[in-house]
């Protein structure tokens, strides 16, 4: 059967739940999360089968501290990790999905569409979006509140995403040198002129990069 909705962005909603666990309830990579001295946040970012259950996830710690993490999930059968983006990137083969058949059932019934990454927080809350009619979305926080404990956190109109911000190469590389130092930390523990040093240009044309392509990924998002 199919349903046709009105060409309208109000008709597509994208709602962000938060579900909070216990540790005897939460799957097994998160509660290896919770109770890392490590990591604070695991983001599932795909997952698929591939003979055994694949996935790619991204951790905020450094390789070592995401292989003791992997090492005390069971069912990992195989795992390859790289540093990338702050963190470290983990494909993760399984013997089966970590999350149990009921809650896989609620997934397969839910009549909306999930949008990764399913988010891991070390105080044992998962974060998620789902993108469907208001009806459909409200149904399904009603029939996730009967089994955890479930709220949807924020809700906002659906829109495709666009291209990626335009920004140049010589501007990314202020955007990662400023990330490296810390100018985005809070509170903040880098600087300009940092960055110009890790570029070897002037405080001015470091300045100047970095407002230029704040402005336009900011435009980017607010486009979105």
């Amino acid at each position: 059967m199919f349903y046709i909705l009105a060409a309208t962005t109000s008709s597509v909603k994208r709602a962000t739940f938060g579900v909070t666990y216990t540790e005897s309830t939460a799957q097994p990579t998160h509660r290896a999360v919770v109770r890392s001295d490590r990591i604070t946040r695991g983001e599932l970012l795909t997952w698929g089968p591939a003979g055994s259950a694949t996935g790619l996830l991204w951790f905020d710690g450094p390789t070592d501290a995401v292989a003791t993490l992997l090492d005390g999930v069971d069912g990992i059968v195989d795992s390859r990790l790289a540093a990338g983006d702050g963190g470290t990137y983990a494909f993760v083969d399984r013997e089966e999905y970590e999350f149990d058949a009921a809650t896989l059932d609620l997934v397969d019934t839910a009549g909306v569409a999930f949008v990764p990454p399913l988010v891991f927080l070390e105080t044992g809350r998962l974060r998620f979006e789902a993108v469907g009619p208001s009806e459909r979305l409200g149904a399904f926080h009603r029939t996730l509140s009967e089994a955890f404990d479930a709220e949807i956190e924020r809700v906002s109109g659906f829109r495709r995403r666009t291209e990626p911000a335009a920004v140049t190469d010589r501007q990314r590389e202020a955007l990662s040198a400023a990330l490296a130092a810390g100018y985005y930390e809070i509170p903040r523990t880098g600087s300009v002129a940092d960055v110009a040093a890790a570029l070897d240009c002037a405080t001015g044309t470091a300045g100047e990069l970095l407002r230029k392509a704040e402005s336009s990924v900011v435009r980017a998002f607010l486009s979105a």
